[in-house]
Parts: C-alpha cells; sequence; structure tokens
C-alpha cells in the first residue's frame, strides 16, 4: 500500500468516501458527519496539500488529513506554542475495517510529524462518540480535555472537542511513502 497526496480529480472519490463512512456510523447510532462536508472546503485542503490516500492498487482503502494548523477555539496558547501536527478527518474503507490500517496511518502521521520537528500529534473528535475516544486511546493518544462550547455554528455548541495527544516518533508503519518531505513546522503554527 502506498501513501500519495490526493489530488483534485480525487475529490468526487473522497467525498462519497466520506458519505460511506457517515452511513455506517449512523448505522452505529452516532450522528457524526450527518451534514455533507462542503466539496469547496475539502478541494481547498486537497489543494494545499494537506489530505493524503492510501492507494491499494485501484482502490483507496483510506485517507487522513493532517496539517500544522489547529481548529479555532480549540487549544490554548500555551498548547499552540508546542510544535503540533494536527489529524483530521481519518477515514477506512469498510472493506479494509479490522486490518489496523487506521493504527497505522496513525503511526506514518506520528513519524511524518515527527520529521517535521513537532513534538505532538493531536486531535479533535466527536464529542459523544465514545466508540472514537476508546480507539484513540487504544492508538496511544492521551485525552487532554473536551470542548463543548464555541461551535462553528453562532458559538453553539461543539460537535467535535474531545481533545487527545500523543508524542510523535518514528515509526515502522509498513505503507510505501510517496509523499514530499513534510515541511519543518514552529511553534504556533
Amino acid at each position: 500500500m502506498i501513501v500519495t497526496p490526493a489530488q483534485p480529480d480525487d475529490l468526487t472519490r473522497l467525498l462519497a468516501f466520506r458519505e460511506e463512512a457517515a452511513a455506517w456510523l449512523s448505522e452505529l447510532g452516532s450522528d457524526q458527519w450527518t451534514r455533507p462536508y462542503p466539496a469547496d472546503r475539502l478541494l481547498a485542503t486537497i489543494e494545499a496539500g494537506t489530505v493524503f490516500m492510501v492507494r491499494d492498487g485501484a482502490s483507496i482503502p483510506a485517507t487522513i488529513t493532517i496539517t500544522p494548523e489547529a481548529e479555532q477555539g480549540l487549544w490554548t496558547d500555551e498548547e499552540l506554542a508546542e510544535p503540533s501536527i494536527f489529524v483530521n478527518k481519518l477515514t477506512v474503507a469498510r472493506t479494509h475495517a479490522g486490518q489496523n490500517l487506521g493504527g497505522r496511518l496513525l503511526d506514518w502521521a506520528g513519524d511524518r510529524a515527527y520529521r517535521a520537528s513537532a513534538k505532538w500529534l493531536r486531535l479533535d473528535a466527536w464529542t459523544t462518540n465514545e466508540a472514537l475516544q476508546r480507539y484513540y486511546r487504544q492508538q496511544g493518544f492521551e485525552h487532554v480535555r473536551t470542548v463543548r462550547e464555541g461551535g462553528a455554528v453562532n458559538g453553539g455548541p461543539r460537535v467535535s472537542g474531545w481533545l487527545a495527544q500523543r508524542p510523535t516518533r518514528l515509526a515502522e508503519h509498513g505503507f510505501v511513502d510517496e509523499t514530499p518531505a513534510p515541511e519543518p513546522v514552529s511553534p504556533g503554527d
């Protein structure tokens, strides 16, 4: 399996991938990702070079977005002073579930973050998705806190405010990495 940067012509495939994940989450009783993700926002992150895809021949079994920019209102100024990389939209196709693909992709992200001189690999997870929170704990993340207020719509409740982090490190993830070398991050990036 190969990790590559997503390309603009992957947009339709990535939107369908997210819809598949949202349908699966709904079957589990989760309200996570029930609103469609705006195509223009996804395209902007693809063009910024922050969306990565796992390719297995013609299939795309997983995707992850990693960025040095934190979502507004989640992390303190002291935390933001530490060089960090933030994980978003980690998604594994149901056809590849149970193969630790997500764990390997988190290891890849932590390895990439380490090579970019980041201290932390951080994420925010759906506040009500306790199974996802357990999953991240099993992947070595420590819960920092849960932010419940200050959502994107009129400062209302935040749906993705369960914050966790783990130190970055070199890792044997098992992917062929066809991504450009990471840019070094500095505090407050």
